[in-house]
């Protein structure tokens, strides 16, 4: 595979890594290049990389990118965008649910909100801790690349037969596994995740190479807007697509061209696909605490006591 990483967009190049504003980069796409546009935005929160702005001028600038996405995203391809939450004096707003009116204004077509479940964040004092984010995937038409061989994930019950019918006693589920479905229990990059850099916001590998591997074909361009330290690129060349991104913070494009120099070499460290969430040796020390504390006992729910079902007239 070709090993080439440009400064600008490069159509034959593995990677093209943008030191700069987004609509720069898409700016030098020509329209209906890329098959998969796939990104995580700020949030508009103040993080180091951004700069914060009121609400509606944080959706302007998002509606500026996203009609240059639109523009250059191939008639079949997809356009996927993982958001969290925008906080403003305690108030929580849902992004994907602010930019989804945008997205259809510009004629896509949602075809799944996906919820990433994850269990390490910062702990709230005031509200529930937040454990999930979203990706909205969105099409440009409704002839569009779906390949979900690839991301199988195994059957809970690989040994369920088939019990009446002109198929009893033959196993009913697919070999190759199962439809991953729309969540997905992936853990985050935190200090100790072997993806760990210094960007405060990262997010792993194999969220966005479900999205490619599903999304496009070999030699396929991904394109990521807001590419941070190369996240999504690295997952595109990993499994042999061609990548494009831009980033303002120059040492955010020079760790994501180390990520993907070393993605293109093979020796890029990252959590494979389908490997399980990891499940503490309960004989940990650190799973014990030090003193015994008096929780309120919860009364258990009685296993012969039948389900209810809530009435029509339940209020």
């Amino acid at each position: 595979m070709n090993r080439h990483i440009s400064p600008e967009f490069d159509r034959s190049a593995a990677a093209s890594l943008f030191h700069g504003d987004r609509l720069r980069l898409l700016g030098q796409l020509p329209s209906g290049a890329a098959r998969l546009v796939v990104t995580s935005p700020p949030y508009n929160i103040g993080k180091r990389y951004e700069k914060r702005s009121t609400l509606n001028e944080y959706l302007e600038g998002q509606r500026a990118t996203l009609r240059e996405a639109v523009r250059v995203l191939a008639t079949n391809g997809s356009l996927c965008w993982q958001v969290g939450n925008h906080v403003a004096d305690g108030e929580v707003f849902p992004l994907d649910m602010l930019l989804y009116p945008i997205c259809k204004e510009l004629g896509l077509r949602l075809r799944n909100r996906i919820v990433w479940h994850f269990e390490h964040g910062l702990h709230c004092s005031r509200r529930l801790s937040g454990r999930y984010e979203t990706i909205i995937w969105f099409t440009k038409s409704d002839d569009y690349i779906f390949n979900v061989d690839p991301i199988r994930v195994p059957q809970k019950y690989p040994g369920k037969k088939a019990f009446k019918g002109p198929h009893k006693g033959e196993y009913t589920c697919n070999p190759a596994g199962k439809n991953p479905g729309d969540v997905w229990i992936i853990p985050n990059v935190k200090h100790n995740h072997v993806e760990k850099t210094d960007h405060p916001c990262q997010f792993p590998i194999e969220l966005v190479e479900r999205l490619v591997l599903a999304l496009t074909n070999e030699h396929d361009l991904v394109v990521d807007p807001y590419m941070g330290v190369g996240t999504a690129a690295c997952a595109a060349v990993i499994h042999s697509r061609r990548a494009a991104g831009a980033d303002v913070c120059l040492p955010y494009v020079t760790i994501a061209r180390d990520r993907v120099t070393a993605a293109l070499e093979g020796r890029l460290s990252r959590r494979p696909m389908r490997r399980p969430v990891y499940v503490p040796d309960p004989g940990l020390k650190i799973l014990r605490r030090a003193e015994a504390i008096d929780y309120p006992e919860l009364p258990l729910a009685d296993p012969d006591e039948p389900e209810t079902q809530a009435s029509e007239t339940t209020v």
